[in-house]
């Protein structure tokens, strides 16, 4: 019987899988970084992640001087309104560069510690609202109470009226100054600081000519005066903030800026370590000014004397920041990534470290003080004066680098108790018991130097209680 067959229909061909997608360089750069962080050798990676940033320094440093030569060859009424501005700016920089700063890269290092990289790209924007928002409350300060501040900062007559023009153009660009300096601060939390290094730096190479010829004009561009610096300022904030905004969106950066839903937590993430660590710069900034006032009451050459030689005080500042913001940077994420015990040796390393590094300079500098004092005077009683401050508080420097660079590594592990109450007492004993051995014992300048000399070594113990603090040194719930 013929039996007739219909062909078998054949079975349906498997779904293809879609093709995985391109692995993202910039999240496996991310990701080598991060590991680098959590595993490498301890000092070598904290040498390599605080060398660019300390060349920012230099080259920002180097800007300022050459801005200082710049309006003192406009006369003595436009060199005195720019130091009237000067403090304004430099707390508004320490604000942001090491106060709400520290804030982003402590919030960012421990996102990308713990894995949370959605987070972490989260708080670059929301640095950037709050870059908006505290650089309108300078932009409005300065405009509103300006002339009342500059007046009681001693501004008279010319003075006065150059150092107003010189704050208004240079206060209308504040939130470009505070955007460029929390977007470097969120992408050095991530472990990359060669970018706002490389940004930095190349302002700084354009800027130094770029001054003058907005200051005194050439050719068919007429000379704008201080307000040209003022104007030059703004003008290379502007450019930073663009670059490094269109390079954080571009997908090549280790931490990515998009627009996101703002959230309290990621606002309270930032602001628990931002907050405390602003108010320390203005405590930092507010010593120098009262102890200033008490070597004023001595005489001229006093004043002039601590002017120059606490000048030396200022920069060890900076010269500390770029291994401060590596320590925070490297604890924050071992501190995110649950290991404390590296976090904590750390903390152990970088502050020795920074001891070592700024204690070097103040102990040359204590045993012969005219290395530095007669780069700026050859007065006789300033120089003796000078010398007796240095002596006394430039071996200080030593606890100084320690307890600093500390505050940095408690600040990345989210922990900013310590290092408040340390600058808290040190205001308390410079100024406090400055006034107390000066106004009511009669001291003089050496008396006013051991003020500020014990005042740093209780700072650098104080800081140092974040060591044994096993609490600070816990990874926090994920």
């Amino acid at each position: 019987m013929d039996v007739s067959t219909e062909a078998i229909p054949a079975a349906p061909a498997a779904p293809v899988p879609p093709p995985a997608p391109p692995p993202d360089p910039s999240r496996a750069k991310a990701a080598a970084a991060r590991a680098a962080l959590l595993s490498g050798p301890i000092l070598p990676t904290l040498i390599r992640l605080a060398l660019p940033t300390m060349s920012v320094l230099v080259a920002q440093t180097a800007v300022n001087v050459a801005e200082a030569y710049y309006v003192g060859l406009l006369g003595t009424d436009a060199l005195a309104g720019a130091a009237l501005v000067f403090p304004i700016f430099m707390l508004m920089t320490m604000m942001s560069n090491g106060g709400i700063g520290s804030g982003v890269s402590s919030a960012v290092a421990r996102a990308i510690g713990a894995g949370r990289n959605a987070d972490a790209d989260a708080v670059a924007f929301h640095a950037i609202v709050l870059a908006v928002i505290a650089g309108s409350l300078f932009t409005l300060a300065t405009a509103l109470f300006g002339p009342a501040l500059y007046h009681a900062l001693g501004g008279r007559d010319g003075a006065l009226e150059a150092g107003l023009r010189y704050s208004n153009y240079l206060f209308a660009g504040a939130i470009p100054v505070w955007i460029v300096n929390l977007q470097a601060a969120g992408l050095r939390g991530a472990g990359n600081v060669r970018v706002p290094a490389l940004v930095t730096l190349i302002g700084a190479v354009l800027m130094i000519p770029a001054s003058p010829l907005l200051i005194f004009g050439l050719g068919p561009l007429p000379g704008l005066g201080i307000a040209g610096a003022g104007i030059a300022f703004g003008l290379y904030y502007c450019g930073a903030m663009l670059v490094l905004v269109r390079y954080m969106a571009s997908g090549r950066s280790t931490l990515h800026v998009r627009v996101a839903p703002l959230q309290l937590r990621l606002f309270a993430d930032i602001l628990k370590v931002g907050l405390p660590t602003a108010l320390n710069a203005v405590l930092v900034n507010l010593t120098v000014i009262l102890v200033t006032a008490l070597a004023g009451r001595f005489g001229t050459s006093e004043l002039a004397a601590y002017g120059i030689a606490s000048r030396l005080d200022y920069i060890m500042i900076p010269i500390l920041f770029g291994l401060c913001t590596a320590t925070l940077t490297m604890v924050g994420i071992n501190i995110g990534a649950g290991q404390g015990a590296r976090a904590r040796r750390i903390a152990w390393l970088s502050a020795s470290a920074g001891a070592l590094l700024v204690g070097s300079i103040g102990m040359i500098v204590a045993l012969h003080p005219p290395l530095w004092l007669t780069l700026f005077s050859g007065d006789a009683d300033v120089l003796r004066d000078g010398a007796i401050y240095l002596r006394t508080v430039a071996p200080a420097y030593a606890a100084l680098g320690f307890g600093f660079v500390l505050a940095f590594a408690g600040q990345g592990a989210g922990h900013v108790l310590w290092p408040f109450i340390g600058s808290i007492l040190r205001i308390l004993i410079a100024a406090g018991g400055g006034y107390v051995a000066i106004v009511v014992l009669g001291g003089g300048m050496s008396s006013l130097a051991a003020m500020v000399a014990l005042s740093l070594a209780v700072y650098a113990l104080v800081c140092s209680l974040v060591l044994p603090a096993s609490r600070i040194w816990r990874a926090p719930p994920r």
